[in-house]
């Protein structure tokens, strides 16, 4: 088989592995409270050896017994809690207050957090119209509400799940655990401090049902400050009992991220660490390994490192961080034991990206021994401080703490057939470079036509010398001598091959110039792909118009007619608009493929082959991306162009330089070195 078509089976190969990753990324594509009621937990132990595992409480008020171990020789040992149940309440922090008179009280928050005490936790978060931050719901039909980050999901058994709730209390010692995430705590109200930072308090008590005295009390404390992206959760437990109290816990971490990319679904769960050497790396798991995940073990967020930083949900443009803190004298967390995904489906269906679906992220905690009550060692308090804001690098490098915790590791970028460590400092350096161009042309559409045009002068040298190469090989291939040779060495193909080669090697030509012809495209595919990831990641891009009547959004298919949702039988494409740019892309490519040299066709199955491969790279990349967002769209489309005239110059250099050599040049040669050499004026005796 000649070079020349293994290289383009090769590519083609290649273009469709990309086309099959592409598509994989998904781019077609309360109950009310018991007012005085309490939940009664007891236990009845006989042998450390009869241990049975306790059975999941629900919210009644009627005692739930079991049976567990508690080592008491042969007498039978009761033990029993109950918490009070109070009613339901939801409250908001960080809600601008247009009552407030007091000029030194800032109110501007850039969040507004929906509380409920029921497990005392974040039943949504919004981001507020005072914030100053422009983020809107990109939705048609819900435009222009406020972007809402997080908000509660439905477990598999049809429960409310929140971000940062409490999940159950355990006592190892009895084999007890307490139900905190179904409990309606005592809810303190929202204060607010003279800096204006609003907090919000929520106590439960742990009492001995039998003698009604007090074992734990368990505070929750949400707070947030004006004109920032982080709130933080307190969570204290102290001992009020007599004796040492043995306690562990599992806490919600944020969940119910929104899916914000219209074209692809890349909601993810990350997780950070410091490896032996310092530096910090990250793991990922997205919501399709999440939902063909088969075991507990398949979802936890495990690293060689086990120096643990953070935890976080994410999709293309936002993020919410959990940062627990350390305890006093540790450089890092010890107190999470355990990190894991949790893949949320209240409709159980198989199918994916149905609606319903959600990934959050479950923390569980080292069992923590307190002290009797009063001592020194009867209280501990934990902190996470959570971040819920854009995946901005322009803001977690100007941010100190930001940059010590990597909050960077969470912009995530495509990089299709290309190794991460590549095209992540690309990506990064050319969305520094978009920054820049915008500063002095603040029209994002503009500068990422200027961006392709710039990026096409600087790789013109490579470009050109292997469309030169290509040239010289293909006409090589179209010269009657290669026709002659076919004709007279039909019956043998392996002679046909031989005499050719033997031909082009006199004319300076090897079938290493078709390959070497391609490689400057190959050579650039990284830069190519880190471009587009950069403008399919850049937050910069999300709502930036290009022009008032079309394109008014970047980061979003260009949708020039809309309606209702309709699904394509057998593929389950979704399509819901009329995209524009799609169609220009394919325009685009068959122009530039009008300009680009075609190499010869040995045979006539080869030039059907040549067009097929046409036809499908005209129709594979519009299809592909017809719900891509249209920066990306208008990058292609723009750089295809740009390839266009770029051909044009090219071939027409190759047009002056064959009748420069028709006319006082002779042909390259293997003997001249490949470099063009005058001929010799005759001497006038032989004139």
């Amino acid at each position: 088989m000649k070079l020349g078509r293994v290289f383009t089976f090769l590519l083609f190969g290649y273009f469709l592995w990309c086309g099959y990753l592409v598509l994989e990324s998904g781019l077609f594509s309360g109950a009310s409270g018991q007012e005085g009621r309490c939940i009664l937990l007891q236990q009845t132990a006989t042998s450390e050896s009869q241990a049975e595992s306790t059975a999941e409480p629900n919210q009644s008020s009627e005692a739930i017994e079991e049976t567990a171990s508690l080592a008491a020789g042969e007498v039978q040992t009761k033990v029993s809690f109950s918490v009070n149940n109070a009613p339901q309440q939801s409250l908001t922090i960080g809600a601008d207050d247009p009552n407030t008179e007091d000029p030194q009280i800032e109110t501007n928050f850039k969040l507004q957090v929906e509380l409920t005490n029921k497990g005392a936790g974040i039943r949504k978060v919004t981001f507020s119209d005072g914030g100053g931050n422009g983020f809107a719901d990109r939705s048609p039909d819900e435009w222009p509400k406020p972007y809402v980050l997080l908000s509660s999901v439905k477990s598999d058994d049809g429960h409310e799940q929140l971000a940062l709730a409490s999940g159950a209390l355990m006592f190892p010692k009895y084999n007890v655990q307490v139900p905190l995430n179904k409990l309606n705590w005592e809810c303190l109200g929202v204060e607010m401090a003279p800096d204006g930072c609003e907090k919000a308090t929520f106590v439960a008590q742990v009492n001995d049902a039998n003698t009604g005295e007090a074992v734990l009390k368990v505070i929750k404390v949400f707070d947030i400050l004006p004109n920032s992206y982080v709130m933080h959760c307190h969570l204290s437990l102290e001992n009020l009992s007599g004796v040492e109290q043995e306690v562990r816990f599992n806490i919600n971490g944020p969940l119910g991220i929104d899916r914000e990319d219209i074209g692809s679904d890349m909601r993810k769960a990350v997780a950070a660490f410091v490896n032996n050497e310092g530096q910090i790396v990250s793991t990922l798991m997205d919501l399709n390994k999440a939902r063909k995940a088969h075991s507990a073990e398949d979802l936890r967020l495990r690293s060689n490192s086990n120096e643990f930083l953070w935890a976080a949900v994410v999709n293309k443009y936002f993020a919410a961080i959990a940062v627990p803190v350390p305890l006093g004298g540790e450089k890092y967390c010890k107190w999470i034991s355990d990190k894991s995904v949790r893949f949320y489906n209240p409709d159980a269906d198989q199918k994916e990206n149905s609606g319903d679906e959600s990934i959050g992220v479950d923390f569980g905690t080292a069992a923590q021994n307190l002290a009797p009550a009063r001592l020194e060692q009867s209280k501990v308090e934990y902190k996470f401080e959570i971040y819920l804001g854009p995946k901005d690098k322009k803001l977690f490098d100007q941010n100190e703490e930001y940059r010590r915790l990597g909050f960077v590791h969470t912009i995530d970028f495509p990089a299709c057939c290309c190794p991460g460590s590549v095209i992540r400092p690309l990506a990064f350096f050319i969305i520094w470079l978009m920054n820049a161009l915008y500063k002095g042309i603040p029209n994002y559409g503009v500068v990422i036509i200027i961006l392709v045009f710039i990026v096409r002068l600087v790789l013109h040298p490579i470009t050109k010398a292997g469309q030169v190469r290509m040239s010289r090989f293909t006409k090589i291939l179209s010269a009657p001598e290669v026709a002659e040779i076919k004709k007279k060495y039909a019956k043998s193909p392996m002679e046909v091959q031989k005499h050719i080669s033997e031909f082009q090697k006199s004319r300076g030509v090897s079938p290493a110039d078709a390959f070497l012809g391609m490689l400057p495209m190959i050579v650039q595919m990284p830069l190519w792909i880190a471009l587009w990831s950069a403008v399919n990641a850049s937050i910069d891009l999300r709502g930036a118009a290009f022009l008032p009547w079309w394109i008014t959004d970047l980061s979003a298919p260009d949708a020039v007619v809309r309606w209702s949702t309709v699904t394509i039988p057998l593929v389950g494409w979704k399509l819901s608009s009329l995209n524009l740019l799609p169609v220009l892309m394919g325009v685009a490519f068959y122009v530039q493929q009008q300009t680009m040299p075609q190499q010869a066709a040995a045979t006539p199955e080869a030039q059907q082959q040549q067009k097929m491969m046409k036809w499908m790279m005209l129709l594979m990349f519009p299809i592909m991306l017809y719900n891509a967002p249209s920066g990306v769209n208008l990058y292609i489309m723009a750089s295809t162009f740009a390839g266009a005239i770029e051909q044009s110059v090219i071939k027409k250099h190759i047009r002056e330089k064959e009748q420069a050599e028709s006319r006082g040049l002779v042909e390259v040669t293997s003997k001249t070195g490949g470099k063009a050499k005058k001929k010799k004026p005759r001497p006038f005796f032989r004139y």
